[in-house]
């Protein structure tokens, strides 16, 4: 979780919204474990419409309830009722059955669920597209459900359907914004880190793993301030520098075929961001507040995705829109008379980096040009004069995604969540390395809520005090 000071602005690198943050739920149960509960507390987006989905003739706005949904859509598409109620169901079975086979499994769980689990098990392979059409959804309406493409940044034709049935479905049950917004629930993991004798330090990178006999006893980091190499040894080592990049620096040789298999992934695309500040406006009087926007100019996403992924074209854009001062009245990120507003698309992350090589002007012109595309779009449909009103802005491509986050080719989620990076065959903690635990978003899931989830699963192993359930 990076956060970006600028002058008086504070932002938080990408796009973040988060789920499993309700009462009882991984986050919060995390918190609790922590006695952060109180300290780290969390702003529910708007329940009847968390994102705003706006495209060409079309526009709805995904609420918390299904039954709704379904009614939403309907209503827009009244010839496809059925297939909308039936796609929704699919969609809650798949879920649920999701859940139950989430670790730690519960066999008695899997026997009473046995239809929830049949349903799920059939889409092991199916991307979104896929179920899509085993339902013979209009074409709008699948723009208007995929809308939140951006939050994996694969369109649906490439998209396991499972990850986006485990994020559309987490943020039904909750979308959340950090009342005090993400440096504060940073800062505060960090206290209680140091409050119990650790120390986290920065400025200091991994160049070298302590390996003997298969077991790895420890680290050496150089301190990039002083240049000074130091050694941490430690009966129990946990890493959550990407698993590829690690096993390179310990030598891919001595990890099991297994381990070796599931390192084989992908990384996933990349990403444009911007990160703008306007002043003497309330965006609320456009039509922003406790949601996300998103918008396309494309009817289909697969397009959409290829033009700007794939062709580098951004003449018609498909973004997401946060606007964070709205979602929390706390700890304001920016002066009283001035609004966050913060803009993500995809981005290729071998073409920025030719650019940037090769044709540093370039590389500044494809910047401009694609804030300039938005821009265009945002004046024209959501905020006329925008730029009017815009005080400071500052855009970041794939290659500042690698520079400033170290994400191996400017990554933002870990490998690809494609089907075959999110079968049975996903890295998880096991390196079949001794004492040596993988714990990031490759080997685990990517996101806020993810993360928590995947240090709890990996702390109830290694310690035996059971912190969650699949329920």
């Amino acid at each position: 979780m990076q956060v970006i000071t600028a002058k008086k602005y504070t932002f938080n690198a990408q796009f973040h919204y988060v789920w499993d943050c309700g009462e009882g739920q991984t986050v919060n149960r995390v918190l609790k474990k922590l006695g952060l509960d109180q300290e780290v507390t969390f702003e529910r987006y708007d329940p009847n419409g968390f994102d705003h989905m706006r495209m060409p003739g079309y526009a709805m706005n995904i609420p918390s309830e299904s039954e709704e949904l379904i009614q939403r859509l309907s209503a827009l598409f009244p010839a496809h009722c059925d297939r909308i109620r039936q796609f929704v169901n699919e969609v809650e079975k798949t879920g649920a059955g999701l859940k139950k086979l989430a670790p730690p499994l519960k066999p008695t769980e899997l026997l009473s669920h046995a239809s929830e689990i049949f349903c799920t098990i059939q889409h092991l392979n199916s991307t979104l597209q896929d179920v899509f059409d085993k339902f013979q959804l209009p074409q709008a309406a699948q723009t208007l459900l995929a809308l939140q493409w951006l939050d994996f940044l694969l369109p649906p034709n490439q998209l396991s359907f499972y990850a986006w049935v485990i994020l559309f479905r987490g943020y039904q049950a909750g979308a959340f914004y950090p009342t005090q917004h993400f440096e504060h629930v940073i800062n505060s993991l960090v206290s209680v880190i140091e409050s119990h004798g650790g120390q986290v330090l920065l400025n200091h990178e991994v160049t070298n793993f302590r390996v003997t006999d298969r077991t790895v006893t420890g680290v050496q980091a150089m301190d990039l301030t002083t240049h000074q190499t130091h050694e941490f040894t430690g009966d129990t080592v946990i890493c959550n520098i990407d698993p590829k990049k690690a096993a390179k620096m310990i030598g891919e040789e001595k990890f099991s075929k297994t381990v070796r298999r599931k390192l084989n992934y992908e990384y996933s695309a990349s990403n444009f961001m911007a990160y703008c500040v306007v002043k003497d406006i309330d965006l609320r009087d456009y039509g922003f507040g406790k949601w996300n926007l998103s918008h396309t100019g494309h009817h289909d996403l697969n397009e959409a995705f290829a033009q700007m992924y794939d062709r580098h074209d951004f003449s018609n854009p498909s973004f997401a829109i946060t606007t964070p001062t709205l979602l929390t009245e706390a700890g304001r990120d920016c002066p009283e008379d001035c609004q966050i507003v913060e803009f993500l698309t995809v981005a290729n992350y071998d073409y920025f980096k030719q650019l940037r090589e090769s044709d540093h002007k370039a590389y500044s012109q494809k910047k401009q040009e694609i804030l300039d595309s938005i821009l265009d779009v945002v004046e024209e449909h959501y905020v006329p004069n925008f730029r009017k009103h815009m005080v400071f802005h500052i855009t970041g491509s794939p290659t500042t995604n690698e520079r400033f986050c170290w994400c191996p080719n400017g990554n933002s989620y870990g490998s690809s969540l494609t089907p075959r990076n999110m079968g049975m065959g996903r890295l998880n903690h096991e390196t079949s390395l001794n004492h040596f635990y993988f714990c990031n978003a490759s080997s685990g899931y990517p996101g806020f809520a993810p993360t928590f989830w995947t240090g709890a699963l990996l702390y109830q192993r290694l310690s035996g005090d059971v912190l969650l359930g699949n329920g």
